[in-house]
């Protein structure tokens, strides 16, 4: 899971991103700007978004989000202790207010649950489309029952196209997603990716809800032709 951590302050921020490195992949963003940049193609699972930060102040950075469609859960953190302070940002689309200062574990359990609530992975540990089914606690694919031969990253590709089932992603979301940020590998091994998994789709004739759509990405799931 990725959550991108967005606090202009640089000792809090690598603070937060100690806490959570353990089990999560973090992204940090320094200021409003930065923190929409990343922010707006939706690659996080969680955003950890200041309320005062230069450039664009988090409001503004929320409001965006979701005028842009993009609704990964927000976390809130703010010196502002004002009732009407939490309420704006909750109206504006936030899941939560965390008032600073804060305690490293109720950060963690406030995170935890957003998770929970926004994803359902810890609930039902499983996603689905149709017969294809992913199971986290095996780590396993199957569809009919049988168990996909996926190796590597095969597994991460496909899970976030499923997650992302009926939305066109770009080539870049799902590296930026599955590979990260800092990796130096090229953008074209999603190419290679996702016509290794073509080919073991077709086996269970899965293969027609994996869509390239030429110049756009990948979208997973029936497309419509019209």
């Amino acid at each position: 899971m990725k959550i991108l951590i967005a606090e202009d302050s640089k000792k809090l921020s690598q603070a937060i991103k100690q806490c959570l490195e353990y089990k999560y992949s973090v992204q940090q963003a320094f200021d409003g700007n930065e923190a929409f940049y990343y922010a707006k193609d939706g690659i996080y699972d969680l955003i950890i978004l200041d309320v005062m930060m230069p450039g664009m102040d988090g409001y503004t950075v929320i409001k965006k989000l979701r005028e842009n469609q993009v609704q990964t859960p927000v976390l809130m953190l703010t010196a502002l202790r004002g009732v009407e302070e939490r309420i704006r940002g909750l109206r504006l689309g936030a899941d939560d207010y965390l008032p600073k200062p804060f305690a490293k574990d109720e950060l963690l359990l406030r995170i935890e649950a957003i998770l929970r609530r926004s994803n359902n992975l810890y609930d039902a540990r499983q996603i689905s489309y149709k017969d294809l089914v992913i199971n986290y606690d095996e780590h396993t694919v199957r569809i009919n029952g049988k168990v996909l031969p996926l190796k590597g990253r095969q597994f991460d590709v496909l899970e976030y196209l499923v997650l992302r089932q009926g939305q066109l992603v770009s080539k870049s979301q799902v590296f930026d997603k599955v590979w990260g940020f800092l990796s130096d590998t090229s953008t074209n091994v999603v190419e290679v990716y996702v016509s290794a998994l073509r080919k073991i789709l077709k086996a269970h004739d899965y293969d027609k809800y994996l869509h390239t759509i030429r110049g756009a990405g990948y979208l997973f799931g029936e497309r419509d032709n019209r």
